[in-house]
Protein backbone atom coordinates (compact mmCIF):
# COMPACT_ATOMS: atom_id res chain seq x y z
CA UNK A 1 0.00 0.00 0.00
CA UNK A 2 1.10 3.37 -0.84
CA UNK A 3 1.71 7.08 1.22
CA UNK A 4 -1.78 8.00 -0.61
CA UNK A 5 -5.30 6.85 -0.94
CA UNK A 6 -7.41 7.04 -3.40
CA UNK A 7 -11.03 6.88 -4.27
CA UNK A 8 -12.68 7.43 -7.51
CA UNK A 9 -15.81 9.51 -5.62
CA UNK A 10 -13.28 11.86 -3.69
CA UNK A 11 -11.29 13.89 -5.98
CA UNK A 12 -8.02 14.23 -6.23
CA UNK A 13 -5.53 11.43 -4.71
CA UNK A 14 -4.94 12.34 -1.11
CA UNK A 15 -1.95 11.48 1.03
CA UNK A 16 -1.71 10.51 4.85
CA UNK A 17 0.80 12.57 7.04
CA UNK A 18 1.89 12.35 10.49
CA UNK A 19 2.32 15.84 12.59
CA UNK A 20 3.40 16.38 16.30
CA UNK A 21 1.78 18.72 18.12
CA UNK A 22 1.74 19.54 21.85
CA UNK A 23 -1.32 18.40 23.48
CA UNK A 24 -2.25 22.20 24.61
CA UNK A 25 -2.02 23.27 20.62
CA UNK A 26 -4.01 20.23 19.65
CA UNK A 27 -6.26 21.27 21.88
CA UNK A 28 -6.61 25.26 20.89
CA UNK A 29 -7.06 23.76 17.27
CA UNK A 30 -9.43 21.43 18.22
CA UNK A 31 -11.95 24.78 19.54
CA UNK A 32 -10.84 26.69 16.96
CA UNK A 33 -11.91 24.23 14.24
CA UNK A 34 -15.25 23.73 15.95
CA UNK A 35 -15.72 27.22 16.51
CA UNK A 36 -15.29 28.47 12.65
CA UNK A 37 -17.52 25.93 11.14
CA UNK A 38 -15.30 23.12 10.27
CA UNK A 39 -16.53 19.60 9.65
CA UNK A 40 -13.26 18.07 10.65
CA UNK A 41 -9.94 18.61 12.04
CA UNK A 42 -8.63 17.42 8.90
CA UNK A 43 -10.56 19.90 7.11
CA UNK A 44 -9.41 22.79 9.17
CA UNK A 45 -5.63 21.53 8.76
CA UNK A 46 -6.16 21.73 5.21
CA UNK A 47 -7.87 24.56 4.87
CA UNK A 48 -4.79 26.43 6.90
CA UNK A 49 -1.86 24.97 4.87
CA UNK A 50 -3.59 26.14 1.64
CA UNK A 51 -4.08 29.76 3.00
CA UNK A 52 0.29 29.75 4.20
CA UNK A 53 0.47 28.21 0.10
CA UNK A 54 -1.63 30.51 -1.49
CA UNK A 55 -0.42 33.86 0.54
CA UNK A 56 2.97 32.98 1.65
CA UNK A 57 4.14 37.15 1.96
CA UNK A 58 1.47 36.75 4.79
CA UNK A 59 4.71 36.73 7.25
CA UNK A 60 5.26 35.03 10.34
CA UNK A 61 4.80 38.49 12.33
CA UNK A 62 1.73 38.87 10.92
CA UNK A 63 0.66 35.52 12.37
CA UNK A 64 2.33 36.39 15.77
CA UNK A 65 -0.11 39.12 15.57
CA UNK A 66 -3.01 36.99 14.97
CA UNK A 67 -2.03 34.95 18.15
CA UNK A 68 -1.52 38.07 20.23
CA UNK A 69 -5.06 39.43 19.34
CA UNK A 70 -6.76 35.88 19.88
CA UNK A 71 -4.53 35.99 23.44
CA UNK A 72 -5.74 39.68 24.11
CA UNK A 73 -9.41 38.54 22.90
CA UNK A 74 -9.22 35.57 25.47
CA UNK A 75 -8.57 37.71 28.44
CA UNK A 76 -10.90 40.27 28.08
CA UNK A 77 -14.04 38.78 25.41
CA UNK A 78 -13.03 41.64 22.91
CA UNK A 79 -12.96 40.92 19.14
CA UNK A 80 -9.83 42.55 18.01
CA UNK A 81 -9.60 41.53 14.77
CA UNK A 82 -11.73 39.34 13.10
CA UNK A 83 -11.66 36.57 10.60
CA UNK A 84 -12.85 38.60 7.84
CA UNK A 85 -10.28 41.40 8.94
CA UNK A 86 -7.46 38.87 8.77
CA UNK A 87 -8.52 37.66 5.29
CA UNK A 88 -8.91 40.68 4.20
CA UNK A 89 -5.16 41.70 5.24
CA UNK A 90 -4.33 38.42 3.70
CA UNK A 91 -5.87 38.92 0.54
CA UNK A 92 -4.46 43.11 0.68
CA UNK A 93 -0.79 41.47 0.17
CA UNK A 94 -1.65 39.96 -3.56
CA UNK A 95 -2.22 43.29 -4.38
Amino acid sequence: MSDAETSADDGPEMAQINLRLSQTFLNDIDATWREEGFNSRSEFLRHAARDAVKHPAFSRDGWKQIAASAAERGRDGETLLSREAVLDRIDDTDE
